[in-house]
């Protein structure tokens, strides 16, 4: 499987290390090995997505195993429910390849295909590098560079993606895989950062198309130090809002507890 040219949804061919499409529209594989299928006119802003230091924080963090449970699970549902040897994956909002990777190795042996897609070509550019058994693109999730059914599972970690577009891409018969906050998720931090917290909603998404087939949460405690913590607050969206004494006084904490909570779900087209 290829991927679709993001202007006329003609099939690109891959050739001299360029994807073409019938209608002429090239774009060239980066030297890290990934293609960037982002128009500019289709960017809400010049580098759209998650920063280098972003990146850097949340390879730093997921390096020390603080999400592996999270990543092994998801690896496991996807290998339990994708079972055609010759299956297309893609990893939705896949920052630098830590989760697809896995993904990927989770499915060898097979001739399976693990893409990941991210808007953020700093992250797609640390991924592309490290990660080798998986396809990179620079993408929009609301525009997925993919023709419809074409797709035999989709994750999707917290990223967004319009349910229209998730059931264009994806075959019937075939699955999604989302992982959301649970009511507790980083609890102790955002407690930190707001004072009141309010626990996030664990309702299910309810997706037109789809059907939830089984779902699972996953609780435990992560014992962090103070830099650790702090790549954590940077990793997420909510450190907008941390005062830098914040930050400071977390960083030089030496233990930090806080809980990880996750609802991992599976859907069925």
């Amino acid at each position: 499987m290829s991927y679709q040219c993001p202007l006329c949804q003609h099939e690109l061919h891959f050739s001299n290390n360029q994807y073409r499409c019938e209608n002429n529209h090239q774009f060239d594989n980066a030297k890290e090995g990934y293609v960037n299928l982002m128009p500019a006119h289709h960017k809400r802003s010049k580098n759209p997505g998650d920063n280098k230091e972003m990146m850097q924080a949340r390879r730093a963090f997921l390096e020390a195993g603080h999400y592996q449970p999270m990543q092994q699970k998801v690896a496991d549902l996807c290998q339990q429910y994708v079972t055609n040897d010759s299956a297309s994956l893609l990893d939705i909002g896949c920052g630098e390849g830590y989760y697809t990777s896995k993904i990927a190795a989770q499915l060898d042996g097979k001739e399976a295909q693990v893409f990941g897609l991210d808007i953020s070509k700093v992250a797609i550019k640390y991924a592309a590098k490290r990660y080798l058994n998986c396809k990179f693109s620079v993408a929009s999730s609301h525009r997925l560079p993919f023709a419809d059914q074409s797709l035999d599972g989709v994750v999707r970690i917290y990223a967004p993606c319009k349910g229209e577009e998730l059931h264009r891409a994806i075959k019937n018969g075939g699955y999604l895989f989302t992982v959301t906050p649970a009511g507790h998720h980083l609890y102790e931090l955002r407690e930190g950062v707001y004072g009141d917290v309010r626990l996030h909603d664990e309702e299910p998404e309810n997706i037109n198309g789809f059907e939830l087939i089984e779902e699972q949460k996953l609780t435990y405690h992560m014992q962090l130090n103070g830099t650790e913590a702090l790549q954590l607050l940077d990793m997420t969206p909510f450190a907008w809002k941390a005062t830098p004494d914040f930050k400071v006084n977390l960083k030089s904490l030496e233990s930090f507890n806080c809980k990880a909570d996750f609802m991992i779900r599976v859907y069925k087209k």
